[in-house]
């Protein structure tokens, strides 16, 4: 990157680092904000620092935060005999985005990925158990991802769970609505089919 002024190379490479930006989409990006007003870019630059001076874990589920515990583990109308178990705060936040669920969250930060050399203890496993020692937590719910290391990490933690005596559920998975059968996947129509209710 010779031919770049050095601050033009510098942001290029940084923008690579992250998911999903090749080399040409982070030029892309860097030349896109050089040609925006100033107050724009010193914007994007305040809000990046502040999520390192800002955000915050929090201690008890583990998901971002600007106040340590959470807002909702502060939040005594949510029910805590209920504990849904997500991977990121992302998985949280699209649980917390339908309304439908009311209780308590562990977030793992991660799942199990032996290939990545990710193990339990490298996921917030210990902090789950200590969490469920004081009692009063009846179901688990284990919404980790349905891939293949979201269900290896949900088996773990059944198998690691089950002695405590709470009820364990896994969320449902398969056909989205709206989606047409003749194009699902094999794996997507036998969940379906295995996660079926009773109707009416």
């Amino acid at each position: 990157m010779e031919y770049y002024p050095k601050a033009v190379g510098r942001l290029i490479e940084a923008l690579q680092q992250l998911p999903g930006i090749g080399p040409k989409t982070a030029q892309r990006l860097t030349f896109y904000l050089l040609s925006r007003p100033g107050a724009e870019t010193q914007a994007l630059a305040d809000a990046l620092s502040a999520l390192r001076t800002e955000v915050v874990r929090c201690a008890v589920c583990f998901n971002v935060a600007d106040v340590d515990p959470c807002r909702l583990c502060q939040n005594p109308s949510r029910d805590s005999r209920l504990l849904l178990v997500v991977e990121e705060p992302n998985d949280l936040l699209a649980i917390e985005r339908t309304g439908e669920y009311r209780g308590r969250y562990h977030v793992l930060e991660g799942a199990l990925s032996p290939l990545e050399g990710i193990g339990p203890d490298d996921l917030r496993v210990k902090e789950l158990l200590a969490r469920l020692q004081g009692g009063g937590v009846e179901e688990i719910i284990l919404a980790t991802n349905p891939n293949v290391e979201g269900e290896a990490t949900a088996l773990y933690l059944a198998r690691l769970l089950r002695p405590l005596g709470v009820r364990i559920t896994r969320i449902a998975r398969g056909l989205p609505t709206g989606g047409d059968l003749e194009y699902a996947d094999q794996v997507t129509l036998a969940k379906a089919l295995e996660g079926r209710r009773e109707m009416g």
